[in-house]
């Protein structure tokens, strides 16, 4: 019985542990694309969540920028494509689709390269450079 009891004990430790691994954001092409997931929902708080320190205040100013607008997520996935210091670099393909005034305007996700950044235990969006 005690034997039994140690081995479930070892396996529910375990399971804990690579839950706790996973998270929402487990790499840095998928933080980026629940960044942008956040930002056209007018998420704030997901955006502040998503992003590293030093980024945050710019991701608030993000959320404010597609307020008055009705923005929609076209394609938008994301991979690595290369590393810069202590930054992994994402680039997106897709574009973000917004209506003010009644005009449509595109927002093609390539013009950028996200930098991404491990940091509390999580990968977190922190900026981006103009793409190539």
């Amino acid at each position: 019985m005690r034997q039994s009891f140690l081995i479930s004990f070892c396996v529910l430790i375990f399971a804990a542990v690579m839950l706790a691994a996973c998270g929402d954001s487990g790499s840095a092409p998928q933080v980026v694309e629940d960044y942008l997931e956040a930002l056209v929902a007018g998420d704030a708080d997901r955006l502040v969540t998503l992003s590293c320190a030093e980024w945050e205040a710019d991701a608030r100013l993000e959320a404010d920028s597609f307020g008055a607008v009705s923005p929609t997520l076209e394609g938008g996935t994301c991979e690595v494509s290369g590393t810069e210091g202590d930054y992994t670099l994402v680039a997106c393909t897709g574009s973000i689709s917004a209506t003010y005034n009644g005009e449509q305007r595109q927002f093609p996700l390539d013009e950028q390269i996200y930098r991404v950044v491990f940091e509390g235990g999580e990968w977190r969006m922190c900026g981006y450079q103009e793409g190539e």
